[in-house]
């Protein structure tokens, strides 16, 4: 009797790790948002970021969520600037930009954060092409200032 309570167990958990596995995308977290960078510690956000910079084709379209410092740069060729968000690994040894776009025509510098600000921006992951590269950025609606 002990033996057969034994292997329905097994089966019942084997069952449930399966199901788990179940086929298909994960849904959105709440609030809509895929990837959510502020809720990992930092050694796991350098871990994701690091993932997303390797195989970016795997966050086109989902929705992202991070913070970090805020930084600017211009770059001659283009006569633009450039937005980033850049976040720094548990021991700020090897911090990494994520470039973002503010959508709905934002005036730089006027309506923008000071640089090195601490931000919080959400948006989708996308790329575009420009002088012969690819780029991957975020599109965002808005960027919330934390200090």
């Amino acid at each position: 009797m002990l033996k057969r309570f034994h292997i329905v167990i097994t089966l019942c958990i084997v069952c449930f790790t399966f199901a788990g596995c179940a086929g298909g995308e994960k849904p959105a977290a709440a609030g809509g948002v895929d990837v959510d960078l502020t809720k990992l510690s930092g050694v796991m956000v350098y871990a994701e970021v690091s993932n997303i910079m390797a195989y970016p084709g795997n966050y086109m379209g989902k929705t992202v969520k991070l913070d970090g410092t805020y930084c600017s740069s211009y770059y001659e060729p283009t006569d633009s600037y450039y937005h980033w968000v850049v976040i720094t690994d548990a021991t700020a040894c090897c911090p990494q930009g994520i470039e973002f776009v503010w959508n709905g025509g934002h005036d730089y510098p006027g309506d923008y954060p000071e640089e090195e600000s601490y931000v919080e921006v959400t948006g989708v992951f996308g790329k575009y092409e420009e002088l012969g590269y690819t780029y991957y950025y975020l599109s965002v609606d808005d960027i919330k200032v934390l200090y």
